[in-house]
């Protein structure tokens, strides 16, 4: 007897995948996709893991594929550029097993630095595409997924959004399918895209186009609701229970699909309406292709390409109509900060100090780009902290740099930053790279990786050690220093920005979510001592405001006693409180 029970939307994919028969999960944490592995490790009939990067976890994937299993990766948007090479590849070489890839979009930019769209990436790969639009089909829509990419011998991606992502709704539950493995057989022109080969594997890539665009008309994920014939709407994924909202009267033709369309099932669709529209989030991949085909449809000359959709938006753009929403409540802006107790405040407040810039990476680190920190000056992908500051080398010398450094993460080191400092030594590079080792993967909610001990799994492993790594690839300046000794760290980063070689600054100090250790002491200021001088505040604790009278108060319900503020004090005027 089956089950009912709600779940996120990526805790829906994870129960598609073992539902599915999946035998092999890799991937690399990025918000908005991290929780498909979370919930997948939950599942010991699946083997997950978690890659130091979305290539190598992709790899992973096509490795198990080609054995003859169900395999699964899943990434954010921006990690499908990392893993791009090996994509375009397995689109030609096909699969044994059946291959799915779970690709997060972030409409909105809720933590990603731009809004790429999936299907576009899909479109130049020749990959199909289906996207879901609630939890349920969540788990569905994978486990149609793995007939489709073994039916049709190609990698399957699944679109998913923030908001699907990270909704809930109601999924009922399946017994896990048995697979039985598929055998391996030697087939070089297959599996091996040397030029000779690739060229014919262009023809079968081309023919499977065909074929699904065709029988795309007749699979059960597209669906066809007509209402109120005078409005036509092809929409899919979250966009269309924005519509049905929006407009319940409207026929709705709901792609399951998005690449390659069905395009007789639109062309019959299109017939029957008097206005069609096209509702779908970023970029027109659906309207650019149905107008190509000569059908006259409205898009985004009346819906934008940025950020995410809403019913009122639909309701103003097609209907005219301007929603009431409610201003009653004014919500004060609340710009995102580094916890309280966070060792990259401690390092960035010396590099404040210094005044010294910081060629930055993704992770929290990014937030010393903004007052009272003001260090980070540039984001632009994983690992692209060192490349960029080589660069500046190359471009303006050694004496330009002696005033920066690279800042990057321990699980970004591990993901892309190894490259980077490889590059540095073996094109006789000259600067300083900060690796910030708090011990965790923490913007995305402290995910282990390869440098920390722990597998997904929580199985204790080798825990790769950077500062040995270092020293292997040639960085002879290695130097290990406590983030929140301050003055140690700042005579290093005097030293090491001055000379004519490379060095490399790893500031250990575990993250103040991740140390599940009680409190054990928290600082409070001496008023009669305090002179007010504010050098307490420059970091920007959270636990350390003034108040209307000029005084400095530690807020004891956030301070976790991490001492960057007595450091910093002068005056004594900051003390040690003992905690039972």
């Amino acid at each position: 007897m089956s089950e009912k029970v709600i779940m996120l939307g990526n805790e829906a994919f994870a129960r598609g995948a073992y539902e599915a028969g999946c035998k092999v999960s890799a991937a690399y944490p990025g918000t908005p996709s991290t929780e498909i592995s979370e919930n997948i490790v939950k599942y010991d009939e699946i083997y997950s893991e978690w890659s130091p990067n979305e290539k190598v976890a992709l790899e992973v994937a096509i490795g198990a594929s080609i054995s003859g299993v169900r395999a699964l990766a899943s990434m954010k948007h921006v990690g499908l550029n990392v893993a791009a090479d090996p994509l375009f590849t397995v689109s030609y070489s096909g699969v044994n097993g059946g291959l799915v890839i779970i690709v997060a979009d972030d409409p909105g930019l809720y933590s990603s630095q731009n809004e790429q769209d999936t299907r576009a990436v899909a479109r130049a790969a020749k990959i199909p595409v289906l996207e879901p639009s609630d939890s349920s089909e969540a788990k569905e829509f994978v486990k149609f997924a793995y007939e489709l990419s073994e039916k049709y011998d190609t990698p399957v991606i699944i679109r998913t959004t923030t908001r699907l992502s990270h909704s809930q709704g109601m999924v009922e539950l399946n017994d896990r399918m048995e697979i039985e493995d598929k055998t391996y057989v030697r087939d070089i022109a297959k599996y091996v895209m040397m030029p000779g080969n690739a060229k014919g594997r262009h023809l079968v890539v081309e023919s499977r186009e065909l074929a699904l665009m065709k029988d795309g008309c007749d699979f059960p994920i597209n669906q066809v609701e007509y209402k109120d014939k005078k409005i036509g709407v092809i929409t899919s994924g979250i966009p269309y229970q924005y519509v049905k909202e929006a407009l319940p009267e409207a026929s709705v033709l709901k792609l399951g699909m998005v690449n390659p369309l069905p395009r007789k099932l639109i062309e019959e669709f299109a017939s029957k309406v008097e206005t069609l529209y096209i509702v779908e989030e970023l970029d027109p991949i659906i309207e650019e292709q149905v107008k190509s085909w000569g059908i006259q449809a409205v898009g985004k000359e009346i819906l934008t390409v940025q950020g995410e959709y809403s019913a009122n938006l639909l309701r103003k753009a097609i209907k005219g109509e301007n929603p009431f929403i409610s201003s009653a409540v004014s919500v004060v802006n609340r710009p995102p900060i580094l916890c309280p107790g966070c060792p990259h405040r401690s390092v960035f407040s010396v590099l404040n100090r210094l005044k010294i810039h910081a060629a930055g990476d993704i992770g929290c680190y990014t937030l010393g780009a903004v007052a009272p920190l003001s260090v980070i000056d540039t984001t632009i992908c994983m690992g692209a902290s060192i490349s960029t500051l080589h660069g500046m080398e190359k471009a303006k010398g050694k004496d330009y740099i002696k005033n920066w450094v690279a800042v990057i993460g321990d699980s970004t080191f591990m993901h892309t930053g190894i490259n980077s400092l490889i590059n540095m030594v073996y094109n006789k590079s000259t600067g300083t790279v900060m690796i910030l080792d708090n011990s965790t993967t923490g913007m995305t909610g402290h995910q282990d990786h390869a440098a920390t001990g722990k597998t997904l799994k929580g199985d204790s492993t080798y825990s790769i050690d950077m500062e040995a790594l270092c020293r292997a690839i040639g960085v002879s300046n290695v130097y290990v220093v406590n983030a929140f000794d301050t003055d140690k760290l700042e005579t290093v980063i005097k030293e090491a920005t001055q000379m004519d070689e490379i060095a490399v600054i790893i500031a250990k100090a575990p993250c103040a979510l991740l140390d599940k250790a009680p409190v054990t002491k928290q600082y409070r200021i001496l008023d009669e001592v305090c002179k007010r001088c504010g050098m307490c505040m420059k970091p920007g604790c959270p636990a350390i405001t003034k108040k209307e009278d000029g005084s400095i108060h530690i807020n004891d319900t956030m301070c976790n006693g991490c001492g960057l503020c007595e450091s910093l004090c002068k005056f004594n005027a900051i003390e040690e409180v003992k905690l039972k």
